[in-house]
């Protein structure tokens, strides 16, 4: 006989779904819950709820929203001639965050990753490149994470843009290699958005 109960048991596997948590941190934030007086538990599951009914990808960029298009898809004052293109929509988070760039994005959901079933077709390439020869585009700035697959995405992306002739420019390397945007601070991230070079 098992001594959890299923509810605490499913809960338990479901957090584990989770990057980064493991089946005892799973378990950890499960009995958490199951002591908290505060009504924790309730505004957690009205959160999970809201935020599987109200958000959606963005149609131009598709970075995550409420409203399509998305506030920066949709702010006039951007300078629609230069796409800054990154891997999540945590990147876009920390760019913004910066405040060293005044574009837009396109997220790609993704790096080219074949061992973990991410492929060409599993990211917006195609959705980009519609968006580049929909005219009016400049510069593309490849601002993929500086890792072997981030590389390799960005190696990818170059060749499909040379032939349409605009600028093409990848983050400065003041990002450590190996790392990710999302846990980039302001200045580092201004170093190499201003440091960007052609490719």
């Amino acid at each position: 006989m098992h001594a959890t109960p299923a509810s605490v048991t499913r809960l338990i596997e479901e957090f584990s779904e989770l990057p980064g948590i493991g089946r005892k941190t799973a378990a950890r934030l499960t009995f958490f819950l199951l002591r908290n007086q505060t009504g924790l538990t309730g505004r957690l599951a009205d959160a999970l709820r809201e935020l599987q009914e109200r958000t959606r990808f963005c149609s131009v960029c598709y970075n995550i929203t409420e409203d399509d298009p998305c506030p920066v898809c949709a702010d006039e004052g951007r300078d629609r001639s230069a796409i800054c293109v990154v891997e999540e929509p945590l990147d876009v988070l920390a760019i913004e965050q910066a405040s060293v760039y005044k574009g837009v994005y396109h997220v790609l959901h993704g790096v080219l990753a074949p061992s973990q079933g991410m492929f060409v077709e599993n990211l917006r390439i195609g959705e980009l490149l519609a968006r580049i020869r929909g005219g009016g585009v400049e510069e593309v700035i490849l601002a993929t994470n500086p890792t072997s697959e981030g590389d390799w995405t960005a190696s990818y992306l170059l060749a499909q843009l040379r032939p349409l002739g605009m600028r093409v420019t990848r983050l400065g390397r003041g990002l450590p290699v190996g790392g990710d945007l999302e846990y980039a601070d302001a200045v580092t991230l201004t170093r190499a958005m201003e440091g960007r070079e052609e490719i």
